[in-house]
């Protein structure tokens, strides 16, 4: 087998998103594998090039997976004709400069979302890594679940029949910091510092509808601070500025309406941490991170309401498991190879900057729909 090595400037991998999923899951895992096979006898290699503020950080990571090249500098990297792709998991405020740079120096680009902190820097990017030429991708891990990816195989059978809405539950408690350790960074509860629920979640949710069932055409959305008091990681108290909440609801193209809650104030009391139910005129089905199940229309009971007598209907045991039927693997990883082909082989590759854009558009527009208590409409955006 021929190796085709390509180097990876990775900036941003100290943080639990781009350490755990980006570069142990995916990059690491492709290495352990024995590399991404290209077919023709030849496979992809990808070796990473660590990139931080942090030295002593940096060296400790590479230090633990057996890795060589780590760097404080990025303008040295970016200098670095060798190196190929500039992948991005910093904090969002911090993401535009740098994307901006890897794009100045010819970099193919693959970033974290949102893309930027508003819908104008987004578009902005994707216009200058078009007149670049160069190739470019945005993580839009969900679609790569096997729960959603069992959902898709529904809708392509024609399952649902015509599809009439969609209702979303998405969180979980994050605890305050003070009694017990917060299992998110502070930074996500200050909006100066880019953190809020609608500006990481809305993206997803966005991307999740449009590749699934249609593009959202307006919106209408409720946020809400529910915990306005929270501890840092040095167990220092802050006010949180951000929002910890949202209740959205996004008309799609087609007619169908999706209504999607978002929260870091909430017990969860179903079987995922996120769940979409599809309601179709044919059949219904509640799909999670992992698992789907179904009921068809001609398995559906006919319960009748009467408030006097207990329900005796196993309502959960009448709906089916949808089996696997392949293996799947890690989401962000298999976007990860999707994307190392597309830049090696020039393979389709449809998740790119605009689709980024239109993310941080959805989130830009939930909050001010919020703001002005309105529904708002969702232009179609184009470059």
């Amino acid at each position: 087998m021929t190796r085709r090595t390509v180097r990876i400037a990775m900036n941003g991998v100290t943080g639990r998103m781009g350490y755990r999923q980006h570069l142990v899951r995916s990059i690491l895992a492709i290495r352990e594998q024995g590399g991404l096979d290209l077919g023709g006898g030849e496979v992809l290699w990808p070796e990473p090039v660590l990139v931080g503020r942090r030295a002593h950080a940096l060296e400790e990571l590479a230090a633990r997976h057996g890795l060589t090249e780590w760097s404080t500098d990025l303008d040295a990297v970016l200098a670095d004709d060798t190196v190929e792709i500039y992948f991005d998991a910093q904090v969002t405020s911090a993401r535009v400069e740098s994307v901006k740079k890897a794009v100045a120096a010819g970099k193919h680009i693959y970033t974290e979302k949102p893309t930027a902190t508003d819908v104008e820097g987004a578009l902005d990017l994707a216009r200058l890594a078009r007149e670049a030429g160069i190739k470019h991708g945005v993580v839009q891990d969900k679609i790569f679940l096997p729960g959603l990816r069992k959902l898709k195989r529904l809708i392509d059978g024609g399952f649902f029949g015509e599809i009439l809405s969609i209702r979303g539950e998405f969180g979980y408690w994050v605890f305050e910091g003070d009694w017990q350790e917060a299992q998110r960074p502070s930074w996500n509860y200050r909006a100066e510092d880019g953190g809020g629920i609608v500006v990481d979640m809305f993206p997803h949710w966005e991307y999740v509808l449009h590749e699934l069932f249609g593009r959202v055409t307006s919106v209408t959305a409720q946020v809400h601070t529910h915990v306005p008091r929270r501890w840092d990681e040095r167990g220092e108290p802050y006010e949180a500025t951000a929002d910890d909440a949202a209740y959205g609801i996004f008309q799609l193209a087609g007619g169908a309406v999706a209504q999607i809650n978002s929260s870091w104030a909430v017990r969860v009391n179903r079987d995922e941490l996120v769940e979409f139910q599809v309601d179709g005129t044919h059949g219904s089905a509640v799909a999670g991170l992992r698992n789907c199940r179904v009921q068809h229309r001609s398995s559906t009971p006919k319960p009748v309401w009467n408030p006097d007598l207990p329900v005796t209907e196993p309502f959960r045991d009448q709906w089916q498991e949808i089996p696997d039927n392949q293996e799947f693997d890690n989401g962000f990883k298999a976007q990860w190879e999707l994307f190392l082909r597309h830049v090696v082989l020039d393979e389709p590759y449809s998740w790119d900057l605009l689709a980024g854009a239109r993310g941080v558009q959805l989130a830009e527009l939930g909050l001010k729909s919020s703001a002005e208590g309105r529904r708002l409409d969702v232009p179609e955006l184009t470059l």
